[in-house]
């Protein structure tokens, strides 16, 4: 059965319903990502050891980065061939370890202001996916032009940390909200389209939610640090 199509016992009012649950699952996998990774970045940043140690080991910190870009690139690739609870556990120890990494931005940023962008982050991430959820517009057009920003700003944010300029920085920040918020849209309705619809309840199921999941909490991420250079206050 085509992943875009409906078996045929099933009406419009039951493949909505169902597609429905399935990004609830989704949602609900990914706002446990994000809370795993809030609360481990809360705890190290009260951990003075913890963040002495990455602060003043640079060696250090940028292995917990490399692990982590590794995982989420092993679990993009790999989630569907992986059984549900492996799934699973590389999902929790991605967002875990990301919180480790994230924990220094509570020595460089007010708590009020890492609240506050946070808030606004989540008023605009909900926002633009439920208006890809909603939307009837198909948006794999989105797609290319999103994917194309989105490696320009990679590679402009390599250039800048040699040219260290003010304005290519802003430009990035500004284009790299523009492009997460497209992004947060465009996910959401081919996460919607995605799902197998029958497949309820099964490991299969769990699977697609989470490599879902993956996908709108990397976009909320991405987002939030965005959103950070422009509404955070520094210490």
């Amino acid at each position: 059965m085509d992943h875009f199509s409906k078996p045929r016992y099933m009406g419009q009012d039951a493949v909505a319903a169902e597609q429905q649950r399935f990004m609830v699952r989704v949602y609900n996998w990914m706002g446990s990502g994000l809370a795993l990774t809030g609360g481990m970045s809360w705890y190290v940043s009260t951990n003075e050891t913890i963040l002495n140690l990455l602060v003043t080991q640079p060696m250090l910190f940028f292995g917990l980065l490399i692990a982590e870009i590794g995982l989420v690139f092993y679990l993009a690739a790999r989630v569907m061939s992986m059984s549900a609870s492996q799934a699973m556990g590389v999902f929790f120890l991605y967002a875990g370890l990301n919180g480790v990494t994230l924990a220094p931005l509570f020595l460089l940023y007010t708590t009020a202001s890492l609240t506050s962008t946070f808030l606004v982050t989540a008023g605009m991430f909900g926002a633009m996916s439920f208006y890809g959820y909603t939307t009837k517009k198909d948006l794999t057009s989105w797609g290319s032009f999103l994917f194309m920003g989105l490696i320009g700003i990679i590679l402009a944010s390599i250039v800048n940390m040699f040219m260290n300029s003010s304005a290519l920085y802003w430009i990035i920040t500004y284009a790299g909200i523009l492009i997460f918020v497209g992004l947060t849209a465009y996910d959401t309705q081919k996460i919607k389209e995605m799902n197998i619809l029958g497949n309820e309840g099964t490991e299969e199921d769990t699977k697609e939610a989470i490599r879902g999941a993956l996908k709108l909490y990397l976009d909320f991420i991405n987002l939030f640090l965005m959103m950070l250079r422009v509404m955070g206050t520094r210490r």
